[in-house]
């Protein structure tokens, strides 16, 4: 009973941990993109609230939440709240079967940085980042607004096209490791003393396209294409309800699937010891936010695709070159 009791807590902490660390690091990438933005375009970004601007994500969050609430006429009162929860949800839940380092232990307890150590990670990940894209629809529906339709239709016809190349870019990943636990094939390239990444290289390149058409970012953002539909399919919504659609897509999820490419082709939380035992984690925390700031850097810097290119792309151009990447996986390991 005592042991079902530790379990408990730490589990809850971890939760605890893993939900604010993910809101609050969401919060201030959006200043971290708007500095970056303007340094890009030669200017300074926030400047005025706080030193440097950083209590700017601050001065957001204050006004998105005292806005007035306004629901269009004839939206569908249930779905249209529905799509917050369905937005905002699935992308933290996608943090619960990340390892963010080795096991350690606390007063004789054995405490793993991870939520969900599951043997069947990967499909959970898999499954929960599918659940988001309702979201999408359900917003887009409820809001009785064309505009905001079109965006989620638009969303949902990326995201059917880039799961299904998505999971055939992983395959060659799993093929390797001999296993879907996300601890497991950091394991494996801690073994093999080798990161995935030198071999599965394409499949790496398949997953960043994947990663972009998921969360919805250039340039692949034709659900909220400003010029064509105002802002897509979360026109109708206000005030923190409006904030809580970027914070989930464009942030959270971005910080979830970079995390899960460094657990599938980086080697996790393997890396030089130089801080001792924090190196672990600091590695980890490294990479994803290097992938993080790459994502955000292609945003200010690609032009928007068009919608039937980006379909095409994945159909015709991206799920061969998968599919052949896996088949030739599969023929290496097993000869090898």
């Amino acid at each position: 009973m005592e042991s079902l009791l530790y379990s408990l807590l730490f589990t809850l902490v971890k939760v605890l941990i893993v939900f604010l660390t993910a809101l609050g690091v969401g919060a201030y990438l959006t200043w971290f993109e708007r500095k970056l933005a303007g340094h890009i375009q030669n200017r300074l970004g926030p400047t005025v609230v706080g030193p440097f601007g950083l209590l700017q994500p601050i001065a957001d969050a204050i006004k998105l939440a005292t806005k007035e609430t306004v629901i269009p006429r004839g939206a569908d009162k249930p779905v249209y709240y529905m799509a917050i929860i369905m937005a905002l949800v699935p992308s933290i839940l996608l943090l619960a079967v990340i390892p963010w380092g080795p096991g350690f232990m606390v007063n004789g307890k054995y405490i793993e940085p991870i939520i969900a150590d599951v043997n069947i990670a990967l499909l959970l990940a898999f499954a929960l980042g599918s659940l988001s894209v309702y979201g999408t629809i359900f917003s887009g529906w409820a809001s009785n607004s064309k505009y905001a339709f079109i965006g989620s239709l638009r969303k949902a016809a990326v995201v059917i096209a880039y799961e299904v190349v998505l999971g055939f870019s992983v395959l060659g990943v799993i093929l390797l490791a001999g296993t879907f636990s996300t601890v497991g094939i950091v394991e494996a390239q801690i073994q093999k003393g080798v990161w995935f990444i030198v071999y599965q290289p394409v499949a790496f390149i398949l997953y960043l396209y994947c990663m972009l058409a998921e969360s919805g970012r250039v340039p692949f953002d034709i659900q909220e294409a400003e010029a064509e539909l105002v802002t897509g399919y979360n026109v109708e919504y206000g005030g923190m309800k409006f904030g809580a659609f970027p914070l989930a897509e464009w942030y959270v999820n971005v910080i979830a699937l970079s995390a899960i490419a460094v657990v599938l082709f980086f080697g996790g939380w393997d890396g030089p010891k130089i801080l001792g035992p924090l190196s672990p984690y600091f590695w980890f925390v490294a990479k994803t936010f290097a992938l993080v700031f790459f994502t955000i850097w292609l945003h200010w810097t690609l032009p928007r695709f068009q919608a039937k290119d980006i379909t095409e792309i994945a159909w015709k151009i991206l799920l061969p070159i998968a599919i052949l990447n896996v088949i030739i996986t599969a023929v290496v390991v097993y000869i090898f």
